[in-house]
This record gives C-alpha cells, structure tokens and sequence, in this order.
C-alpha cells in the first residue's frame, strides 16, 4: 500500500521533445534549419481526428503536428499537403509529398506526423534522416496572448 500512495504523490513528468509538445510551437532540423514556424500540436484523439479539416488551405511556415499518429487520412479535405512521419526521437522516416484529397498514408513505427502546405518540405529542405527538434517560439507569450484575447 505505501508503494501505491509514493506512485500517486509523484507529479507526473513531461515527455522531453516532440512526444512533450503542446499548442503552437516551430519545429526546426538539428542542423539549425526552421521547418515550420507555426505548428499547432494535435496531441489527444479529438485534435488529431480534427486535423486540417474545415481549412482551406494552409500558410507557409504554417502546419500541424499530429503525436501518436503512425497514419493519416486526407479524406473531406479541400487542399494537397505534404506529410512528413517522425519517430519517437523525432527523426524524419519518410516523406509524402503532394498528398491530394481522398487519400491515405502511413509509415511503420512513426510515432508522429506534420503536416504542411504542398511543396513546403521540399522548400524547407526535409529529407529522410534529418531529426526534427522544438525550436525557439517566434512570439513571446505577451504577444500570444493579446492575440487570443484581442487586447
């Protein structure tokens, strides 16, 4: 029983890299090379079933990065994008790109997905082995929230 109560008081730890990502972040390669400046992070089951659906289109520098996600699906979508799959440490394990509405794609022991605007990860230089890291935000937290708030 005392083992049990240790296991409930200890706060539990954030996962370091992607798998600890949460709202906006930029992605950049382990070379210095930004990859996506905007990144929402999709990372429980409703984010990620929701994705890019009800978007137009997206931005460059925008994206959306999907954890837990070894596969994706293009359907009801009105735009092409690239897709880039990550393992766990972040590597790059294959890319996709111009991927049209209506399709599918998935890779084998991703552990996560960008998604971006067709033709970006050629752009940005993304090739298979490259790893992915948290960059530095572009706006600071002041400026995040005047924008959520309008003041």
């Amino acid at each position: 029983m005392a083992s049990l109560d240790a296991t409930l008081a200890v706060p539990a730890q954030r996962e370091p890299g992607l798998a600890g990502a949460r709202g906006t972040i930029s992605l950049d390669s382990s070379s210095g090379r930004r990859i996506c400046e905007r990144c929402r992070v999709a990372a429980n089951a409703i984010t990620r079933m929701r994705g890019l659906l009800g978007r137009s289109s997206l931005h460059e520098g925008e994206g959306i990065l999907l954890l837990h996600a070894p596969s994706i699906h293009t359907f009801f979508m009105r735009f092409t994008i690239d897709v880039v799959f990550l393992g766990r440490r972040g590597e790059v394990l294959k890319i996709c790109d111009s991927v049209k509405p209506w399709r599918l794609r998935s890779c084998r022991k991703a552990f996560a997905v960008i998604e971006l605007r067709a033709g970006e990860a050629e752009r940005r230089g993304i090739v298979c082995g490259d790893r992915l890291v948290v960059g530095p935000s572009d706006s600071s937290d002041a400026e995040r929230r005047e924008r959520c708030t309008g003041r």
